[in-house]
């Protein structure tokens, strides 16, 4: 088959297939990207070849950069990961099952090398050459995340006990809904089957978490532990709280989470990647990420628990994001059975019912698999518009799945027109589906093609550890290091730390020098210890040093950005410190240092380790001459300071003051998809017309072609009954010239009428050309559409945005005092005696 063209927006999932003659059509199969955002459903049964669908379609979403969240209860879905460019028998080898080769009777190598040249040859047969292999490489990161284990990259829960970054008092409903799943999902964990409703553990452990998350308080089991004992709500409803839940019966409760937190087995529920879904959708570096959380080797209690937090998570991160009709990203879940039954209320079919209601309008689509169709709620799924269907194995199955689907198209306010689902779907065999989707006018039935990923089939936690060994680029979170800011300066904490010097400097006075009180002085803090200093500067080990101050003219002031034709209203507060002042007391500000502290971390005081202070300029202790450096600090910001703006002018977007490079790009990468997805639908609207037009005309000659025919074989037929006639009455001795005239006219109009179907070919030969022709226009242009939208971080610009001058606010411009750390260094470092900072400078903002 002939490679389809690549357009982006659009899934290659197969060709269309003839049921009658068991034979692929040349017609290949194009999905809609954004008819997922109206979700989509995937039934058959084992061995329908429901996998290598949906990896096809996966495989699709990745190379159209739209990052997927994949829950894969049963570890088949990890077979994303094998990818193989250059379809070597070497790369298929290790994830060759041995006891198939055993089988047949073949040793490892031989099947390895069957494979791949199975591979190979079926990929071509799809007309997939191995470049599409590496462009699915390059278009995004593939990470299996395996909570509760470290084989894949583990998952820190603790994160999800978190308060939502949500605002309680506008969003109460949705973080109390959050809070319902939580405590459903904790309970489930420790055997507790609560009712959200009457369950007196449900209550109470609503309510501890809804005063943390109402103060906007991270919870953690330790903590909530403890609440549990000593809880931070003395009444529950009108009751007070021991005689809603006695102490007694609430220790037995905080017993069974303590024994949670105490196994050794749920420690690795502690420690690895935060669930975080904003980071586990896009990389560092702004690749989108298709993040498979492989469950296959946890309990079914483990399963619910995690999955219950999973979907929270990406419901918050859903209602957070903007709305769009172009498609953001994907919630796959591959075996959805036991997780939305149609009775019970297990606590993942909340948030999943949510996503299926609420997430088309954020552009996140959801796809749910399953190969047990009885066992479905599909009231819930009347929100879905796209149904994958392939080989049922049970009248049951069958008669749920039309039940269904059905419901979904009376839903949606279609009609079947007719089509015989029941009988196509008996007749659908091995890779053969049934595609109904609302938003086309009639079913499609295709087989799917060849997968690009290699589908060796459920994999170990042995085989997930060697496949991320070299993936591995999550860790578990690890505490904190210690800040410039947070670190003691305290040298004698050290066991090593040098003994200060009792002797002053010269030009030193172990007091600050008296001031005028209008004149506020500031100190910058020393957050730098001296051998923390000295490793700075590669200078050996201190064997004593002294905190000295050094006077310094200290400016603070708030820098207001402001351009409404862009939308951008930012602010930068800024703290400098001047040492260069001339004899006339005017300071140099261009020579000042942009200090790390901010105003508020300036004290008033001395550190009470400070061993002297330098003697003051006279323009420090000047409160006249202050007062005019003020003036010139806010007339150098005036004249100096800049924010550069990167602008993607195409879309009008820019990169805020706090917006990280890769929320920008994300950012961007989203609003070029939707300007794509605009301008492809505004050039298709606008050859529909035209087309249109031609195949009104391809039917109109059409029609006159058949008549013309039919007039062709009436005028032949006439003619050959009046030859009959004269021939006839040739031998009865009749001579008539009329008869002979006569034949000649209906040769003649056997002749014009075989001219007029001529013209009728010609013609609608003609129309076809220009049709092809059109199609062949729109084809170009959707694809330079696409091209010019795929990278549109390349075309960025920066501009300057100059601040007004009532933007400049001077907050303060007064004396100030820098610290610094006279080192002895050891003998051993050479001995001699250093002068270094004691406090961290900034990066001065660009300009």
């Amino acid at each position: 088959m002939k490679a389809p063209e690549e357009r982006l927006g659009s899934f290659y999932l197969g060709a269309e297939y003839d049921l009658q003659s068991g034979e692929r059509l040349e017609r290949p199969v194009h999905y809609d990207a954004r008819d997922l955002t109206t979700h989509a459903v995937c039934v058959g049964m084992t061995g329908s070849g429901k996998t290598g669908l949906c990896i096809d379609l996966l495989e699709e979403a990745a190379l159209d950069k739209v990052p997927v969240i994949l829950v894969d209860p049963k570890g088949d879905m990890t077979n994303l990961l094998l990818q193989f460019p250059n379809l070597s028998p070497d790369d298929f080898l290790p994830w060759i099952d041995q006891d198939e080769a055993r089988r047949k009777g073949l040793s490892p190598e031989e099947l390895a090398a069957s494979t791949a040249s199975m591979w190979k040859n079926g990929l071509a047969d799809w007309g997939i050459a191995p470049e599409r292999i590496r462009q699915l490489q390059a278009a995004a990161e593939f990470t299996i995340y395996t909570p509760g284990s470290d084989a894949g990259i583990p998952v820190n829960i603790l994160g999800s006990l978190a308060a939502p970054k949500l605002d309680f008092d506008t969003e109460a409903e949705t973080i109390r809904e959050r809070i319902a799943g939580t405590v459903s999902a904790l309970s489930g964990l420790v055997g507790i089957d609560a009712d959200p409703v009457k369950s007196r553990e449900s209550i109470l452990l609503s309510a501890i978490f809804e005063h943390f998350w109402r103060a906007g308080t991270d919870l953690d089991l330790a903590t909530l532990i403890g609440s549990i004992q000593n809880p931070p709500v003395r009444q529950i409803g009108v009751f007070d709280l021991n005689t809603f839940y006695p102490e007694k019966e609430r220790f037995e409760l905080a017993m069974s989470f303590n024994a949670l937190l105490a196994s050794p087995s749920f420690q690795s529920w502690l420690s690895g990647q935060s669930l975080d879904i904003a980071s586990m959708l896009y990389t560092a570096d702004a690749r989108p990420r298709v993040a498979i959380f492989s469950l296959a080797h946890l309990s079914e209690s483990e399963r619910m628990f995690f999955v219950t937090l999973l979907l929270e998570n990406v419901l918050t991160w859903t209602r957070s994001q903007q709305g769009t009709s172009s498609l953001r990203a994907l919630l796959y879940f591959d075996e959805v059975f036991g997780y939305l039954p149609p009775v019970a209320e297990p606590p993942s079919k909340r948030p999943l019912m949510t996503m299926l209601k609420q997430a088309r309008a954020f552009g996140v689509g959801c796809v749910l698999v399953t190969q047990n169709p009885v066992d479905l709620d599909y009231k819930a799924l009347t929100n879905t518009g796209t149904w994958f269907i392939g080989k049922l194995q049970a009248e049951r199955d069958k008669a749920r799945v039309l039940e269904g689907l059905k419901s979904a198209i009376s839903a949606a306010g279609g009609r079947d027109a007719g089509f015989d689902f029941d009988a196509v779907i008996s007749q659908l065999g091995k890779r053969v589906f049934l595609m109904h989707n609302v938003h086309e006018e009639r079913p499609v039935i295709f087989q799917t093609r060849w997968a690009m990923s290699f589908l060796s089939g459920p994999m170990t936690r042995p085989q997930i550890k060697t496949l991320m060994a070299g993936r591995k680029n999550g860790s578990p979170a690890q505490p904190p290091a210690a800040s410039p800011r947070t670190a003691t300066a305290t040298v004698a904490e050290s066991a090593s730390a040098p003994v200060a010097a009792t002797t002053l400097p010269s030009g030193y006075s172990a007091v600050p020098p008296g001031l005028d009180p209008s004149i506020t002085q500031l100190f910058v803090p020393a957050t730098i210890d001296p051998a923390e200093a000295l490793a700075r500067r590669a200078k050996g080990a201190p064997a004593s040093a002294e905190l000295l101050y050094e006077p310094a003219l200290i400016g603070c002031a708030s820098v207001d950005f402001v351009d409404k034709k862009r939308g951008v209203s930012q602010s930068r507060r800024i703290v400098l410190a001047c040492t260069e002042i001339d004899i006339a007391g005017t300071p140099d500000w261009e020579k000042s240092q942009p200090l790390a502290a901010a105003q508020e971390e300036l004290s008033d005081r001395p550190d009470t380790r400070a061993a002297g202070f330098a003697a003051l300029p006279d323009t420090l202790g000047n409160a006249r001459k202050l007062s005019a450096c003020s003036r010139s600090l806010s007339d150098w910001f005036y004249r100096r300071e800049r924010m550069p703006v990167t602008i993607h002018p195409a879309t009008g977007l820019f990169r805020s003051d706090d917006e990280s490079e890769r929320d920008f790009t994300i950012r961007l990468q989203q609003a070029a998809r939707e300007q794509r997805d605009r301008e492809v639908d505004a050039l298709e609207k606008k050859y529909a017309t035209q087309l249109e037009r031609i195949a009104d005309k391809i039917r109109k000659e059409e029609r006159e072609l058949a008549q013309d025919e039919a007039e062709h074989q009436n005028r032949k037929a006439g003619e050959l009954i009046g030859l009959g006639e004269t021939v006839l009455g040739f031998f009865l001795g009749r001579k008539s010239t009329r008869g002979l005239s006569s034949a000649m006219s209906r040769r003649r109009m056997t002749a014009n009428a075989r001219a007029d179907i001529e013209e009728s070919i010609e013609t609608i030969e003609e129309l076809k050309h220009q049709q092809e022709e059109l199609e062949a226009e729109l084809k170009k242009e959707a694809a330079e559409i696409a091209a010019r939208w795929e990278h549109p971080e390349s075309a960025l610009t920066q501009e300057q945005i100059a601040p007004r001058r009532s933007d400049v606010v001077i907050q303060i411009v007064t004396t100030g005092w820098l610290p610094f750390w006279q080192v002895t260094l050891e003998a051993a470092s050479g001995g001699g005696t250093l002068f270094v900072p004691a406090f961290e400078t900034a990066e001065a903002e660009p300009s």
